[in-house]
């Protein structure tokens, strides 16, 4: 399997390449040649697979011959070593939980496998590499975990500053060691678009090898798909498939869905439910693609105004405007919908949601309810205990708080406050 990249496609590499780098010249994303296709037995008796045989089954076209086969199901099986449960919340809604993984977020899934094979690639290379990533909140935590103590590996975050939970600071900045934590006076966009121009820098690279851990790099995007897999697995009407609602900032997360569907995953609808930042929502009212400046809200970790992996969503489609809406729509949802819907689920249903998770709910009961006889899935991306600060309020009960979060309120955080320039992390990445 080789890869090209989006914006000089015949620049094509392995995954090993891909993954090492992390994007292509002029910052383009790797997208996969070809798409590989689940048999239709393979799908048909999925109940009767185990979890690390279906996700070894996703991942191993894509990373070809560049992992020895024993060692990449020894990987995918740490990749997902606990529970991905889907779990029925009302009549014709359940909830696929992505976070019971050590970091409590969806993140985790991308972070692990990534880890592992960057860890893979990097054995016995004499030259470090630093992993620079930007994160919206969960993404950076789930890096840090993944990455932690990994030899020959530094992990730079930036985050938004003021702009993520405090459980999720905690996650970002109280490991130490290979792991440094960026606070930037900006918006998410703005730590992206510093990522994105520090590895366009000519003169950076030649003196640091660099490479990221967002979803723009494949290793982090791919191994996504699984989840949606194991969904289907637990899905008990394989005559009806599910609609499936994915809260969406950076389109990681709903693309890989997307893909796993262009191989073959039946589903009878995507939705990418957003909040207020509102750019796929519009596009696919208008069919103008205007990126805007993120507006903060309750859903901190979808507040993105431009997308990075909505190019590949478009590319999966051919460009093509019409597919596309037959196949994906969108909603944005309000902080006071959200809110609202979180204190409803939770009194009529006993389900607690975390805001993203209701974001979710809330685009698939609306699309539901003009579509008599679908049921779907909404992805539940995060504890709501990592966002207790905003579901608290709004339940007016304390969250009982897990033992991996105990064990951050008693750390001290070490960060490094930053301007939202160049040369301000330019000079941390040369002189740290």
């Amino acid at each position: 399997m080789l890869f090209y990249n989006l914006r000089k496609p015949s620049e094509k590499v392995d995954f090993r390449t891909a993954t090492i780098q992390g994007l292509g010249t002029d910052k383009g994303l790797y997208f996969p040649e070809q798409i590989p296709e689940f048999p239709n037995e393979w799908i048909r008796n999925i109940d009767h697979l185990t979890d690390e045989e279906i996700a070894y089954a996703v991942v191993s076209p894509y990373v070809g011959n560049t992992i020895p086969e024993e060692v990449l199901r020894k990987m995918v099986a740490e990749t997902i070593a606990f529970d991905i449960p889907l779990v029925p919340v009302s009549e014709n809604i359940s909830a696929l939980e992505l976070f019971h993984g050590p970091t409590l977020a969806f993140k985790d899934v991308g972070a692990r496998f990534m880890s592992r094979c960057l860890g893979h690639f990097m054995k016995g290379n004499a030259r470090p590499v630093t992993v620079l990533v930007a994160t919206s909140g969960d993404t950076g935590g789930a890096v840090a975990n993944g990455f932690y103590e990994v030899e020959g590996v530094r992990v730079v975050i930036l985050y938004p500053s003021g702009k993520v939970s405090s459980v999720q600071e905690l996650q970002l900045t109280t490991l130490g060691k290979n792991i440094s934590a960026l606070e930037v006076e900006g918006s998410f966009d703005d730590c992206q678009a510093l990522v994105k121009q520090a590895f366009s820098d000519e003169e950076l690279n030649s003196t640091i090898f660099l490479t990221s851990a967002n979803s723009i790099n494949v290793a982090r995007w791919l191994p996504q798909q699984i989840y949606y897999l194991l969904a289907w697995k637990q899905w008990k009407n394989k005559d009806k498939p599910p609609v499936f609602s994915v809260p969406s900032g950076n389109f990681g997360n709903i693309c890989a869905g997307l893909l796993a569907y262009h191989s073959g995953l039946p589903v009878t609808h995507f939705i990418a439910a957003c909040n207020a930042n509102a750019v796929v929502p519009d596009f696919l009212k208008s069919g103008e693609y205007k990126p805007v400046k993120a507006k903060t809200t309750l859903s901190n970790a979808m507040d993105v105004g431009d997308p990075s992996n909505f190019v590949r969503v478009l590319e999966l489609f051919n460009h093509q405007f019409e597919p596309l809406k037959q196949t994906m729509s969108s909603e944005s949802i309000s902080d006071e919908e959200t809110a609202a819907i979180i204190r409803s689920v939770y009194a009529e249903h006993s389900y607690l949601m975390d805001p993203h998770g209701a974001v979710g709910y809330l685009a698939l009961k609306r699309y539901l309810k003009d579509h008599a006889g679908d049921s779907g899935i909404f992805l539940e991306t995060a504890h709501p205990v990592k966002f207790y600060d905003v579901v608290e309020p709004i339940i007016e009960k304390s969250i009982p708080v897990p033992e991996t979060v105990k064990i951050l309120l008693n750390r001290n955080k070490t960060q490094v406050k930053i301007a939202a320039d160049y040369d301000s992390l330019k000079h941390f990445l040369l002189v740290s």
